[in-house]
């Protein structure tokens, strides 16, 4: 009797599995004490893998980075398209606004882990040291800017397609800005929630987006 085959789907079954729990543990540990501050044998302690494990998945610790990065970016958007699937039809661009970042906000809250990494790596720069990691984390923030841009255009689009583009290119680095701080208001448990922090943000973004049209 052959067993290659079901042995064989076994040690691939048993391979995915120590990945994504490298995959977990470098996302949690790194999330906390940064790159620089995650050693292998933190993260060989916190899965209880061998260290030959890590290497047989990743080539290095920077590439190890890379693809937390990558999953975390994989997860974080894929939470963003399906919170903001069906909006509302009509209304004002201040409850359009409204909507998408109260929707926002609720995905924050479920991607803490990621985005307390991503801040990270921003203000340490230490992804300088992964050049992969370092590729993948402006991409995230591109991205996330593209996507800031999208849900101002579909707030303001009853103004016109030509006034909602202009809106959202103008204020779609100031949206950034108040999305980093409003997740660094919720890691700081300043007592603010995160609804309260999106629902002005989201009042201040039409305000300088009507003021904005209005000037033209």
């Amino acid at each position: 009797m052959d067993t290659t085959e079901p042995r064989a789907h076994t040690s691939n079954r048993r391979g995915r599995r120590s990945r994504q729990e490298i995959l977990d543990a470098a996302a949690r540990v790194m999330s906390v004490r940064g790159y620089a501050g995650t050693s292998m044998s933190t993260l060989v302690k916190e899965t209880g893998l061998p260290k030959s494990a890590f290497y047989h998945h990743f080539e290095s610790k920077a590439g190890l980075l890379s693809a937390v990065m990558v999953q975390g970016a994989h997860g974080f958007f894929g939470a963003m398209r399906k919170a903001h699937r069906n909006p509302p039809q009509g209304g004002t661009p201040r409850e359009r606004m409204r909507w998408y970042l109260r929707k926002t906000g609720e995905v924050i809250e479920n991607r803490e882990e990621f985005l307390r990494l991503l801040l990270v790596l921003v203000m340490s720069h230490e992804a300088a040291e992964a050049p992969e990691a370092l590729q993948t984390v402006q991409a995230v923030r591109d991205e996330g800017r593209d996507y800031m841009r999208h849900m101002i255009r579909s707030a303001f689009e009853g103004e016109g397609e030509a006034a909602a583009d202009r809106v959202a290119g103008a204020l779609a680095h100031f949206g950034m800005a108040g999305f980093d701080g409003a997740f660094v208001s919720l890691q700081s448990a300043d007592g603010k929630p995160i609804e309260q922090f999106m629902e002005e943000l989201a009042d201040s973004m039409v305000a300088l987006g009507q003021a904005l049209l209005a000037a033209r």
